[in-house]
């Protein structure tokens, strides 16, 4: 139990690919300029609500049926969470979408 009007300070273990975890690795996770600096350029945070296989069949304008066959075939970008349930982030459907019109039109 915390020291009544001390905050907790809680140190999380962070490790560099292929490096062991030593107490020198270890940083506090409040310093944002240490996750930062360890980001790509072009690293883009994935801050939506992932969707539910019904929610993705009305964006997509198909049938649930039909979602649950393109994610049985692996046709379409999806996650599993918690063993069998399935969900979609609204980007990835949003590039399956373009992609899926652009086959229809070269059809």
């Amino acid at each position: 139990m915390p020291v009544q009007g001390k905050p907790l300070q809680v140190v999380v273990p962070m490790r560099t690919a292929g490096s062991p975890m030593t107490a020198a690795t270890q940083r506090d996770p409040t310093d944002r300029s240490i996750v930062e600096s360890n980001l790509p350029d072009n690293f883009a945070p994935r801050l939506e609500a992932p969707m539910r296989v019904k929610d993705a069949a009305k964006f997509l304008g198909v049938s649930p049926q039909t979602v649950y066959l393109w994610v049985e075939r692996k046709q379409i970008p999806h996650l599993r969470v918690m063993g069998r349930n399935i969900r979609f982030l609204k980007s990835d459907l949003e590039s399956f979408r373009a992609s899926f019109r652009q086959e229809m039109v070269n059809a």
